[in-house]
């Protein structure tokens, strides 16, 4: 039997050619939109914002080109222009003043704090067309700058709890929409699930920081929050994953599922993709992933340095997001990609 008329060829048996050809759905540019598998709009992203004190504030941040710490009153403007480009929430970070931090982190469970001062003055403003995600950790308020109570050398798990489940109710009460536990203590969904709904705020989404890696990407956030020279060369290894682990995100977001995550999410984004499909094939519940500081860094640095296109491989990150199985993206890029987003309809 000839190559051509064996049915393990590839090729046609008239004219030699293949039948079939994958090219065909590509000529034009609406049959390549017809056909495409993976959708992104606006209403996908998530905005991170860093928050300071004062009044018509901004402060650079080296490490992140682009992104700067802005007072409440501008953050306010941040969030309507978020909202007119139809970008679904605002994800506030706040700046604690170096003195207003403690061992114990109590600047979080102060109501007029920067995080809970920025929702309030958000949710004023843009009502209920923007949803407000407030990170609960302890982070940006304690002087060794890690996420929870310390003793000794060590991050204890339960006293943390209490703290945490103070700081959620706490940013209900200012206007989030979405409380988001980044702090990676165990049984801390459930707890906080269990302090909003006693406390009235059944209707608040839980988006858990499910599988929150100890990663090296960290490095910018840290920077923007003022939380690096505090934390100093400690690491948080003894409470968020170990990089080289799979099954055990599984076993993570399992255990926040159980207790009433509403989202879950994985943190970073780009190097750990396979963890947003693992994810995403093991659990019908939607999936957050943040495309963390680092990895904006390295795009915005390889952009400025006219080492890639910025537009066409932020872009093709967000596709990566979504494709993997991503709901929501949290990027410092939101307002780009939506700006990208509605130029190109």
């Amino acid at each position: 039997m000839t190559q051509a008329s064996s049915p393990l060829s590839p090729l046609s048996p008239l004219g030699g050619f293949p039948q079939t050809r994958l090219r065909r759905m590509r000529r034009w540019d609406w049959v390549r939109s017809m056909v495409q598998e993976t959708q992104l709009s606006a209403s996908n992203l998530i905005w991170p914002i860093f928050v300071i004190e004062g009044t018509e504030r901004t402060e650079p941040i080296a490490t992140m080109p682009g992104v700067e710490r802005m007072s409440i009153d501008l953050a306010v403007r941040a969030a309507e222009q978020a909202a007119g480009l139809g970008i679904g929430a605002v994800a506030i970070f706040p700046v604690t003043p170096t003195q207003k931090k403690s061992p114990r982190g109590d600047e979080a469970l102060v109501a007029g704090n920067l995080i809970c001062t920025a929702t309030r003055a958000i949710r004023e403003r843009c009502k209920d067309s923007l949803g407000i995600v407030c990170d609960v950790a302890l982070d940006p308020y304690t002087t060794h700058g890690h996420d929870g109570i310390m003793v000794d050398d060590y991050i204890v798990n339960d006293p943390t709890l209490e703290v945490l489940c103070k700081q959620a109710v706490l940013q209900a009460q200012a206007g989030a929409s979405v409380i988001a536990p980044s702090d990676m203590m165990d049984g801390r969904i459930g707890a906080i699930r269990k302090a909003l709904d006693q406390a009235g705020f059944e209707h608040v989404i839980l988006m858990s920081y499910a599988a929150k890696y100890a990663s090296a990407f960290y490095g910018p956030f840290r920077d923007a929050v003022g939380s690096a020279k505090n934390l100093g060369g400690a690491s948080k290894k003894t409470y968020q994953m170990d990089p080289a682990n799979t099954d055990e995100a599984i076993r993570e977001v399992a255990l926040d599922i159980q207790e009433g995550a509403d989202i879950v999410m994985v943190k970073p984004g780009m190097p750990y993709l396979d963890i947003v499909r693992r994810v995403h094939d093991h659990f019908s519940i939607p999936i957050a992933v943040y495309q963390v500081s680092g990895e904006y860094a390295m795009l915005k640095f390889a952009a400025q340095s006219s080492a890639i296109n910025e537009e066409a491989c932020v872009m093709e990150s967000m596709l990566a997001f979504r494709r993997a199985g991503a709901d929501a993206i949290l990027t410092y890029f939101a307002p780009q990609v939506a700006t990208w987003l509605a130029s190109h309809p």
